[in-house]
């Protein structure tokens, strides 16, 4: 009679789908190669590393191509098909679209940034950390078992904790990354003692196995299992900067280089809404009395207190231009919130879902690009502020159209009909939901978003104080804000591509 560890043991032989996994470890491997490639470069060459990491970024996102033609899985269970560790589907391949685009606009921000830092940025670590970083971004939305989703969640986190702080002797900037470490790690640390109440209850980490055993939890274990999943909630609410866990995003946003306060904004959004959908949508949707209204309230916390803080931000303020940028993305993840929380509450959870990654393309793409603008504004105003962008368009018109264009988009007013399409699909997710006072709070917050917005948009077309100042823009810099401005305008041309390309595929 053979032992029942031998059962167990066969059931975790697994096959592995190297197509499936390509784009996150082609980032891997290129992140290892820059590493150890930067013991060997002269330092006069060490610009090749940023442009190696650029290379292996695009074929990372080219690598989506060939898994467009059906759903992947791999590390599976062969006793469960449907348990897998890791799952190209749809959905994974929206927002391995967004890390590994997000994460190739910000390294060619990156590559002017290095330059002009003179030494300040050690450049092989750097592109390590960023890689890295992105590796672990892009394996998250594929995870579907609560044990890689928080590796690739930690492996998202850890190298951005470095990246903040990396500027030699900034005391600002070890400020910053001292606060987003210690933030960070209390809220994983919750999040995982709420994984570890899960697993106790249902005895699986598969998500598709958690939804169907924590359903049917013995009675004396219902507490703990809630418990669970708050505990989980938390986690990731930090993550996507959610109030009342947003506290490290502004002074980050400051203290890190300015690529990396981009790659953060966009990014790790995508990390924090990825998973928390996986963890709701997918492995919890029994417990929709729970988390939905809890992610209702936190959104509308969320947009309320991103919204008023970007309100407050004094144009002659040092750095305001970025804490501006900070708390207007504090309040754009509200409004990333109402589809998640409407899926608790909508018949068609993946239609709300849809919402969130459509609204999450679209931020995407113009926060990107306004950063992009602010980093060219930055190299010659190195305390950025909004009084600084002045009669911009007298000395940089293209890039003063397409911010305005950008701010629009944030703003949802027309020409940026990419904005107002992504919110009216939010708003729609939210009233088909039955949340109309969700609805309202967002209809409130858009109004007070208008004021900062068109603030800083009419700054950039007033008379400049003294003679305009003109300085060679650089390559990438000016590819990074035509690529955001390419993305933007052709979305705004029709808005109809992203809902299509947004059917997740996850049900």
């Amino acid at each position: 009679m053979s032992s029942p560890a031998q059962p167990l043991a066969a059931s975790l032989v697994q096959s592995v789908d190297w197509l499936a996994i390509a784009p996150p470890t082609i980032v891997a491997v290129v992140g290892l190669a820059v590493l150890v490639a930067d013991l060997f470069v002269a330092e006069h060459r060490k610009a090749l590393l940023g442009w190696t990491s650029v290379a292996g970024l695009a074929a990372a996102t080219a690598m989506l191509l060939p898994l467009l033609d059906g759903d992947r899985s791999t590390f599976c269970l062969t006793g469960d098909a449907a348990a897998c560790s890791y799952t190209a589907d749809r959905f994974t391949l929206v927002i391995q679209f967004l890390v590994l685009g997000g994460a190739l606009l910000a390294a060619l921000l990156s590559v002017t940034a290095l330059k002009d830092a003179r030494r300040e940025l050690p450049e092989g670590e750097y592109w390590f950390l960023l890689l890295s970083s992105a590796a672990g971004a892009a394996l998250l939305p594929a995870s579907r078992d609560l044990a890689t989703l928080i590796v690739a969640l930690e492996v998202a986190s850890l190298p951005a904790f470095a990246l903040v702080g990396l500027k030699y002797g900034d005391r600002k900037s070890s400020e910053a990354a001292l606060k987003f470490f210690l933030s960070s790690v209390t809220a994983t640390a919750v999040s995982l003692m709420g994984i570890s109440f899960v697993y106790a209850t249902t005895g699986t980490l598969y998500l598709t196995q958690v939804a169907d055993r924590i359903q049917d939890v013995d009675g004396q274990f219902h507490t703990l299992a809630q418990t669970g999943v708050v505990l989980t909630l938390v986690g990731f609410a930090f993550k996507t900067a959610a109030v009342p866990f947003h506290f490290w995003v502004p002074d980050t946003y400051v203290g890190a280089p300015l690529p990396i306060a981009a790659y953060l904004s966009v990014i790790g959004k995508a990390v924090g809404f990825s998973g928390l959908i996986l963890v709701t949508v997918v492995a919890l949707p029994s417990y929709a009395d729970v988390w939905g209204p809890a992610l209702a309230v936190l959104a509308a916390l969320t947009m309320t207190v991103g919204n008023a803080g970007a309100l407050r931000q004094q144009a002659t303020r040092a750095y305001s231009a970025v804490r501006l940028l900070a708390w207007s993305s504090v309040g754009q993840a509200g409004y990333l919130l109402v589809p998640i929380a409407a899926a608790a509450y909508s018949g068609d959870a993946e239609k709300s879902i849809g919402s969130t990654v459509a609204y999450a393309l679209m931020y995407g793409a113009v926060n990107l690009g306004a950063f992009a603008v602010a980093a060219l504004v930055g190299r010659t105003k190195v305390l950025n502020r909004v009084a600084d962008y002045r009669g911009l368009y007298a000395s940089r018109p293209l890039s003063a159209l397409l911010l305005a264009f950008f701010l629009l988009c944030l703003a949802g007013l027309p020409p940026g009909i990419i904005g107002l399409f992504a919110k009216v699909t939010v708003f729609s997710a939210a009233v088909d939901a039955g949340l109309g006072w969700l609805a309202v709070v967002m209809a409130v917050n858009v109004v007070i978003a208008l004021f900062y917005y068109l603030q800083w948009t009419a700054l950039l077309f007033r008379a400049p104080e003294g003679e305009p100042e003109k300085h060679r823009v650089p390559g990438p810099v000016t590819a990074a804000i035509a690529l955001t401005g390419v993305l933007g305008i052709a979305l705004s041309g029709a808005p109809q591509l992203v809902l299509r390309f947004t059917d997740t595929g996850l049900f």
